[in-house]
Order: structure tokens, then C-alpha cells, then sequence
């Protein structure tokens, strides 16, 4: 199962790096989990540097992620909700002494979360948001209720037996990310059928644009970057079209969620526009989004400034950004047959 040797910083409950116990003249080895998404590869091509060795996981030994990195460097791990992913995951950064894990799947984030202080021991630093932040944005109810008091949040219930449904509202569920689930309900007909098992919510019906805003919070709670973008197009979830936007509304309101959910390091705060323009919570994806290199390409590069933090090297207190457009297509990767879908064979288990 293995490799060899390289260098590690273990990291602390606040995601502040700590001192490593592997030989500092090794250099740092990073392994993104989730790598047939956009995060991933995003962050693979945007945190490249040449005194680091990138590793790529999936649960897809063809996830085109993976061919991004040397042949050597591909792992296969289980999905994040099976019960083995967390063990799999420590004992891979042991044997091949993982300095930074950076998780892009929202389903890896709490198995990962619960073990990272075990990760720590190893000397790899989890590159993820405190364990109460996760708690917080994880669940969509408990997001609205934390940050009421300090942004603009619309009006949130959690879908039980007796609860009455304002129309036209939102419906959707406690937890997941994307547009996974989410319907707008209308009339009495489109209530027929919904679960009020207090796994979905009701949340007020917002008609203007959304926007997304990526966030880089420093370990000592300084918001470097607050970059918005327009979905102006969106795919299956995932933005394929958009730009970003000098709009302050949006920034003031992304950072004060940021800050009334303790955040650190990377994540993505969603804002929908009311009638009269005013911007108020969506929701939080607390981990690496899709967008990254959009926001690069305005001048906030999250995963390289994320990434420098995670190895101990200072970063700046703000990055600047302008306003530039994304269009995304599908690209390919071309490898030798031998070297196609044998993912893992030096690596994780399978």
C-alpha cells in the first residue's frame, strides 16, 4: 500500500499549522480527496508549485483528476459516507506522510473533521473548517438561527407535521449542496407529498439574481479575500458560465457570516437578491468551491494563498480583485493505456 517519505505540519483544532515531526528537508506532500470535480482540479492546477508533490483521490479510478497528477501519486479511497473512508484516509497519510489533506466532497468533510487530531499525529494538517463551523453550515436550519442576529437571513422553518407554508416559498433539505432537492412551492398542490419529517426546510421565496461569493478567512479570523461572481449559467449545480463583481453589499454581507460561523480557510457563502436588490443568506458551502479558478483569475488565488497558510508561510491581511468573465468547456486528458484506469494499485486500498 505506499510510497515513501516526505515532510509533514500537523494542524490544530482552528486549522492554525503546528509544528511537524517528520525531516524538514522533505519536501511537502498534499493529497486532494474528491478529484473528478471541479474543486479538485481547480485546486491541482491553482496550488501547483514545484517544491510540493500533489496526490489525487477519488472513488473512480477514471475521475479525470487523477491524471492530473503522476501515475504514482493516484489514489483510489472509499466513498465519504462509507463507514471505512476516515481509517482509509489516516493510514495513507501515514504511509506516505501527507503533509496537507485537502477534502472537496461535502459528504468526506465531518468523517474527516472527527479524526483530526488522529491526523494531526501523523503530521498532516486537514485543510477544512473548524469542526463547529462544519456543524453550523452543514445543516441549513442551524446556519439561519446562528447568523439571524448579524446578516440578512430569510425567513427560515423547519418542515414539520403542523407547520404552515407560506406561498410561493422555498423547499428544501436540511442538508446537501448544489440544487440538489430544492423546489419552489406555488400552491397547495405542490405541498402533496413533501416529507415533514424536519428533514427539509421552508425558507422564504427571494425573486432576484444569486450570487456566490468566494471567501479566504486567515486562522486568526482576518477575511483576506471576498470575491463575488454572477452564476450567470449553472449546470447540474455547478456554475459553467459567470463573472466576478465589485458589488459591497455582497462582500459586507459574505463577511459577516463568515465571521458569525467562526470561519477559516476556504468557502463559498450564497446570496440571493431580494425584490428591492439587498442581498441575503442562502446558504454556506464550507469547503473548496467549484469557482476557484475564476476567482484566481480575478487575483484571488484561495487555493494557493490557502495552501501557503496550511504549510506555515504567511499570507497577506487582503488581496485585491477585478471583474473578469468565465466560460467553462470540457477538457481531456490523454494517457498511455497502460496507465488508464489503474489508479490506486501503489496507493489506497480498493
Amino acid at each position: 500500500m505506499l510510497l515513501s517519505d516526505l515532510a509533514t505540519r500537523p494542524v490544530s483544532d482552528t486549522g492554525a499549522p503546528a509544528a511537524s515531526h517528520h525531516s524538514r528537508d522533505r519536501a511537502p506532500r498534499v493529497l486532494v480527496t474528491g478529484a473528478g470535480g471541479p474543486a479538485a482540479i481547480g485546486f491541482l492546477q491553482l496550488a501547483s508549485r514545484p517544491d510540493v508533490e500533489m496526490y489525487a483521490a477519488d472513488i473512480d479510478p477514471v475521475a479525470s483528476g487523477l491524471y492530473l497528477v503522476p501515475q504514482e501519486q493516484r489514489l483510489i479511497v472509499p466513498r465519504g459516507d462509507d463507514p471505512d473512508f476516515a481509517e482509509t484516509v489516516i493510514e495513507l497519510c501515514r504511509r506516505l506522510e501527507i503533509t496537507v489533506l485537502v477534502p472537496t466532497v461535502d459528504s468526506e468533510l465531518l468523517p474527516l473533521a472527527a479524526v483530526r487530531q488522529r491526523l494531526a499525529g501523523e503530521g498532516t494538517t486537514l485543510l477544512a473548517a473548524p469542526d463547529s463551523t462544519l456543524a453550523v453550515c452543514l445543516d441549513k436550519a442551524e446556519l439561519a438561527a446562528v447568523c439571524s442576529d448579524s446578516c440578512d437571513v430569510p425567513s427560515t422553518t423547519v418542515l414539520g407535521g403542523g407547520t404552515a407554508v407560506p406561498l410561493p416559498s422555498i423547499v428544501k433539505p436540511r442538508t446537501g449542496s448544489g440544487s440538489r432537492g430544492i423546489r419552489l412551492v406555488q400552491d397547495e398542490g405542490d405541498l402533496a407529498g413533501l416529507p415533514r419529517d424536519e428533514s427539509q426546510l421552508v425558507q422564504e421565496y427571494l425573486p432576484g439574481e444569486e450570487l456566490s461569493v468566494d471567501v479566504f478567512v486567515r486562522a486568526d479570523g482576518t477575511v483576506v479575500a471576498a470575491v463575488p461572481r454572477r452564476r450567470d449559467r449553472v449546470d447540474s449545480g455547478v456554475a459553467v458560465a459567470g463573472r466576478t463583481v465589485h458589488d459591497q453589499p455582497c462582500i459586507e454581507q459574505a463577511v459577516a457570516v463568515s465571521r458569525a460561523i467562526g470561519l477559516r480557510g476556504v468557502a463559498n457563502v450564497q446570496l440571493r437578491r431580494r425584490e428591492d436588490g439587498t442581498p441575503a443568506l442562502l446558504e454556506v458551502n464550507p469547503r473548496l468551491p467549484g469557482s476557484l479558478v475564476l476567482s484566481a483569475a480575478a487575483g484571488a488565488n484561495l487555493a494557493a494563498l490557502a495552501l501557503a497558510e496550511a504549510l506555515g508561510e504567511s499570507v497577506p491581511a487582503f488581496i485585491p480583485f477585478r471583474e473578469v468573465a468565465m466560460v467553462r468547456y470540457l477538457a481531456d486528458v490523454v494517457v498511455e493505456v497502460e496507465e488508464y484506469a489503474h489508479a490506486g494499485e501503489t496507493g489506497a486500498l480498493r
